[in-house]
């Protein structure tokens, strides 16, 4: 329907709106309608580029009223690409991305468009901070919506464990306030659930104090790959909550196929000493590079390694465990990737996600001692097939091992049948309920979508 809306209707809406509509043809619109996954092509009718809440329910409202497809853009960083629909309305809360501390209450309000860049240099100027996304261009909404996996999470939690509220754009366009004590069922539903219930236009969080930060990288020749995460699997048995540890088979910016571990401890360099021992203990390695670091510039390490444009095809699994077995098809696929761009990330989960009840939030795979992201990367679109094909043969070849998904990385092609997978017990039918309730006619739907019950 929206293809052959005429223009008087877009005019309708543009003068309601104190941000800009961005239609076909308009000078910014090829700009604008990208995001950070270089395989999206989507070429929506409109993008209101919103400024206010009143801006969201003006879009809201259009939509529904003309039976327009709609998405929501945060940071546009989702690796499925959902920020933009096809011939439908952008909501686009980029411009919406005010971070507002509060020292003396250790608390952060942002704004739904706000990145973890933005978020984390507005705290960090207090010494404070909460659980973030690990490349700095990543949406606040979106990864906290999701769960939220980041650099503190097993020391102070999810993203989601630190949200306090969340101001939320209904589909009816009623605008509510969610917390523990108001409106605590959509209150559950968002930490986890995505972004099925709503426009979430402003979070706010809990901080905690940033006195101190050791890290870096660890990187050794790929030839000992297998070791490398043998070693990470032992030292993420025991490893305190205060170690946060990623352990990484991709490359070198020269081209050279590394293992890579990626440690952070939160507290000294004397704190750190005995668990980064247990790290060097294997080695000795190509380069050592952790060191007392600013936690923005940790925040920032893996940007130039994902940088926006790039041809972006993820696969994932919460793993059960990292039994040899496991580690030999982990290493045996990643040392097959065809593009020297790709990467394969192991995340220590556990620490104090594992210590939130599983029906506490709607993330619920909190016992997950592991999380694998399979990244295929590359810059010719021409060379898609056999980066997919990469990319899902090692996807099934570790299903004997795997433990569910985390939502926030499902990508492009996932079966929808697959959201299920990303919530345990009881969760996704009682986010269905909650869907009902605050969505019933699947309004938002241009997500990794939870239908109504």
């Amino acid at each position: 329907m929206s293809t052959t809306m005429s223009a008087t209707y877009w005019e309708t809406l543009s003068a309601k709106l104190q941000g800009t509509l961005v239609l076909r043809g308009d000078s910014s619109y090829d700009d604008i309608r990208k995001v950070w996954n270089g395989m999206i092509d989507v070429h929506p009718a409109a993008i209101a580029r919103c400024q206010s809440v009143a801006d969201v329910q003006q879009a809201i409202a259009f939509g529904r009223e003309h039976g327009i497809e709609l998405s929501i853009r945060g940071g546009g960083h989702s690796a499925a690409g959902l920020a933009m629909v096809e011939n439908g309305l952008v909501i686009d809360l980029s411009e919406m991305n005010k971070v507002v501390v509060d020292p003396q209450a250790k608390t952060a309000e942002a704004q739904g468009g706000a990145t973890w860049g933005q978020f984390d240099q507005a705290t960090t100027e207090h010494n404070l901070a909460t659980t973030g996304g690990v490349i700095s261009t990543t949406g606040v909404g979106g990864l906290t919506l999701g769960g939220g996996i980041g650099t503190l999470m097993r020391v102070h939690g999810l993203a989601c464990d630190n949200l306090m509220v969340a101001q939320v754009v209904l589909a009816s366009g009623e605008v509510v306030t969610a917390s523990e004590t108001s409106h605590p069922d959509l209150f559950w539903a968002l930490r986890g659930g995505g972004g099925n219930f709503g426009v979430v236009t402003e979070f706010t969080f809990r901080l905690q104090p940033m006195s101190g930060l050791f890290g870096g990288m660890v990187v050794h020749p790929r030839d000992n790959a297998r070791a490398v995460v043998q070693n990470f699997r032992d030292v993420g048995s025991s490893a305190p909550d205060a170690l946060g540890l990623f352990c990484g088979l991709s490359y070198s910016p020269d081209g050279q196929p590394i293992a890579a571990y990626i440690p952070w401890y939160y507290g000294s360099e004397e704190e750190a000493a005995e668990p980064m021992r247990q790290i060097r203990s294997f080695g000795p390695p190509l380069a050592d590079m952790t060191a007392p670091t600013p936690y923005v510039a940790e925040q920032t390490a893996l940007d130039e390694g994902f940088p926006p444009g790039m041809q972006n095809y993820w696969k994932s699994h919460f793993l059960s465990g990292l039994p040899d077995e496991a580690i030999d098809i982990i290493v045996e696929h990643a040392n097959a990737a065809p593009s020297p761009l790709s990467a394969t990330l192991l995340e220590l989960m556990g620490g104090a996600v594992s210590r939130v009840a599983s029906d506490a939030t709607a993330f619920a795979h909190r016992d997950a001692p592991f999380n694998l992201a399979i990244i295929a990367q590359w810059l010719d679109p021409a060379e898609a097939d056999e980066n997919i094909a990469w990319a899902r043969g090692f996807f099934d070849a570790m299903q004997p091992f795997a433990s569910g998904v985390y939502v926030n990385y499902l990508g492009i092609g996932d079966d929808p049948a697959r959201v299920a997978d990303a919530y345990a017990g009881d969760t996704y039918q009682r986010l269905r309920e909650v869907k009902r309730q605050y969505d019933p006619e699947n309004l938002f739907h241009r997500n990794q979508n939870i239908p109504p019950a």
